[in-house]
């Protein structure tokens, strides 16, 4: 099974390492992928001791696991960043996603509203 693409029914958004996405800490503005290599937890969804949400390597700490502020102190995960404009674009016009767009018009009503809201990530330029 491949990880380029797949769904988190735990945070409710797409995963994967064909996934752009922004750092999910707050503040942070480097665009990521949501694949294993950004994943606190180290496994998809987290495994055991992640939250599994994304973190660009300026806010992801490795000892024993990769993990978060949040998850390497016991508290609770911050709250996860937006889809990137990119990703949202390539779900909303690209062929590979039509069925899922003709299946899930308020999904696709969903997104485009969020398309234009946004923050700005910047690729590899962490905060």
């Amino acid at each position: 099974m491949g990880w380029s693409v797949g769904y988190d029914e735990n945070w409710k958004r797409d995963i994967g390492y064909g996934v752009p996405g922004g750092c999910d800490h707050p503040g942070c503005t480097t665009e990521i992928n949501r694949g294993l290599a950004y994943v606190c937890g180290e496994e998809p969804y987290g495994g055991e001791k992640g939250c599994g949400l994304f973190f660009c390597t300026h806010h992801l700490w490795i000892s024993e696991v990769q993990l978060c502020e949040r998850c390497t102190d016991g508290s609770e995960p911050f709250t996860p960043s937006p889809d990137v404009n990119r990703w949202i674009s390539r779900k909303l016009t690209d062929s590979s996603w039509a069925r899922w767009r003709n299946e899930n018009p308020h999904q696709v009503r969903l997104l485009m509203e969020q398309q234009t809201a946004e923050p700005k990530f910047q690729i590899g330029k962490a905060n």
